[in-house]
């Protein structure tokens, strides 16, 4: 769920670049790098057009890996890298396979819950919904004795252990989203305060339940702290899910993973003699202990399977005096297929327009522009990656099986999701000041004379929620940064409400349609910085590294140190 959900949570003033510093690392930062000085670039908003408009065309069908509109994307990607100069970027294949399996829920009996006063049950979809990445013909959750474990979180290094004194083994636990924190005005706290980590995220509370040997898990959806609505979680939950092939010695799951919704939450723990506000308010202090609810959950649902092998598609251009060093632009070709529910009209196609046909395009017009200024020392690698939705598969599976060397890998920048909002004084910065790509991004905002915008709501925790995330756990300095918020026409009230608008209207939905009359001069302003970032890196001999105290510095320290070449 991302950047474009994040116009809805505007906060602080857009900052001069004076200001910068602070928030980005800047200073001496950038007095240690080589910064080169980049002309600008010469893009294409044609090729932004008319790849976006065919992408998320009807014919492509929502770009669902697996299906025709797969094969349409990657055939269009292949035709259009190589006409922009690139070479083949895996040996002589313009793809990476990434070995999936789809997985397509059916037949889901209610959740009911037993052992209060009176039996509850609860509709699939419009209460709740779940899904399972075990390949089962069928799931079966039956009397599961259910326990509230708070925010889920297992952290012994910030000394916090929802789990610490119970046994989970086989039950459902009820789980809050985000983490302890979120509501905090500031920054500092046991968990970075309103800015969310990896603890807050729903795959991580997937993960630690497994790991705890929890059945099942029920998350409690509360809009602000998921920083996205009821209707998102139904879309991105329903219908097929595809999965990462598991290998041998795979970490335990769970037999189902799904979310309530917060009313039915509030009602089931009611009929455990419990209050939701209260177990909240307790779950955010370090004294909070899980709660055996005395309730038993069950459903059941029927599963159908199909194993089958995805892409990513990677072009290159080869640097002209540093080859064998890499600077990576990544954006999503997928997107979620058809619709569940379908529009009031019937229109059931997800066809992702602004995500990501919008990202996607931008692989090719970057492309496009640097091959007419000539190849730069580095090599640039474009990389279009597969199963974003599903939880960025085709991310993680190149950043476990790299084609170019993580360690080689200088750095990289993220484009997912251009809302076409018109021009902007700004650009938003998701997570600023972890790594000193944030010198780049000074140096490139001074030259195209805008300004940045810390990401206004960090409890959403969007640096976790794109493909980036799958390098920065391996190491790779990544930068994630969107479209600003104060717009030339109409300021920050405008640009809230076309964000608004999206979030309500669009997201994740069969609207997220092409439409001819968008003001592109915001997108390109923001390919212009994005090009200006990757040729500075590019044109570089520097080799920037994440900041000190940095969750993702010791990962490269490790790799840097191991490696003979590269950083």
């Amino acid at each position: 769920m991302k950047r474009a959900i994040a116009f809805a949570g505007l906060a602080a003033g857009a900052l001069a670049l004076a200001g910068c510093d602070a928030m980005m690392g800047g200073g001496d930062a950038a007095a240690e790098l080589d910064i080169p000085e980049v002309a600008d670039g010469d893009i294409s908003e044609a090729t932004m057009i008319d790849i976006t408009r065919e992408l998320s065309s009807d014919a492509f069908g929502g770009r669902m890996p697996g299906t025709e509109g797969e094969e349409l994307t990657v055939a269009l990607l292949t035709e259009r890298f190589a006409a922009a100069g690139l070479e083949p970027g895996n040996g002589d294949s313009w793809v990476q396979e990434v070995p999936l399996i789809e997985i397509t829920g059916s037949n889901f009996a209610p959740l009911t819950i037993t052992g209060g006063e009176t039996a509850l049950a609860f509709e699939y979809g419009s209460d709740w919904t779940g899904v399972t990445y075990r390949e089962d013909a069928a799931t079966q959750i039956a009397n599961s004795e259910m326990v509230f474990v708070g925010y889920g979180v297992n952290a012994p290094e910030r000394g916090w252990n929802d789990y610490e004194g119970v046994d989970v083994t086989g039950k459902t636990v009820v789980v809050l989203v985000n983490d302890p924190d979120w509501e905090t005005e500031g920054l500092d706290g046991t968990f970075n305060g309103k800015a969310m980590t990896y603890y807050g995220r729903w795959s991580y509370k997937y993960e630690e339940a497994a790991r705890q040997g929890a059945a099942a898990v029920l998350i409690v959806h509360d809009t602000e702290p998921a920083s996205y609505p009821w209707s998102v979680v139904e879309s991105s939950w329903g219908g097929p899910q595809a999965y990462a092939a598991r290998g041998d010695n795979a970490p335990p799951m769970t037999t189902m993973n799904g979310w309530v919704q917060k009313e039915v939450a509030r009602e089931i723990l009611a009929a455990a003699g419990q209050d939701l506000d209260a177990l909240t308010a307790a779950a955010k202090t370090e004294e909070f202990e899980a709660v055996e609810l005395g309730l038993s959950a069950s459903t059941s649902f029927q599963n159908s399977f199909r194993s089958f092998a995805s892409q990513n598609v990677i072009g290159v251009l080869p640097g002209t005096e540093a080859p064998d060093e890499y600077v990576i632009h990544t954006a999503h070709w997928d997107h979620l297929g058809t619709c569940n529910p379908p529009a009031a009209d019937g229109d059931d196609i997800c066809n992702g327009a602004v995500d990501n046909a919008t990202g996607t395009a931008a692989l090719v017009a970057l492309a496009e522009a640097h091959s007419k200024a000539g190849a730069p020392k580095r090599s640039l690698v474009f990389l279009a990656v597969t199963a974003e939705e599903s939880g960025l598969l085709g991310a993680y599976y190149y950043a476990s099986n790299p084609v170019f060397p993580l360690d080689q890998t200088v750095g990289g920048i993220n484009m997912d999701a251009f809302l076409v909002a018109g021009a902007s004084r700004d650009v938003t910065v998701v997570g600023p000041g972890k790594s000193q790509l944030d010198a780049f991004l000074e140096a490139a905002l001074v030259a195209d004379g805008r300004t940045a915008t810390p990401n206004p709501n960090p409890e959403a925790g969007y640096y976790y929620r794109s493909d980036h995330f799958a390098f920065a756990k391996q190491g790779v300095p990544m930068l994630y940064v969107d479209g600003g918020e104060d717009l030339v026409e109409g300021g920050r009230e405008a640009g809230a409400a076309v964000g608004a608008e999206y979030r309500e209207n669009r997201y994740h939905g069969p609207k997220d349609e092409f439409d001819e009359n968008w003001d592109w001069s915001g997108v390109m302003a923001d390919l212009q910085l994005f090009y200006r970032l990757g040729r500075m890196m590019a044109m570089s001999e520097s080799w920037p590294n994440w900041n000190d105290g940095d969750e993702f510095r010791g990962v490269r320290d490790e790799s840097c140190a191991s490696s003979d070449a590269g950083c």
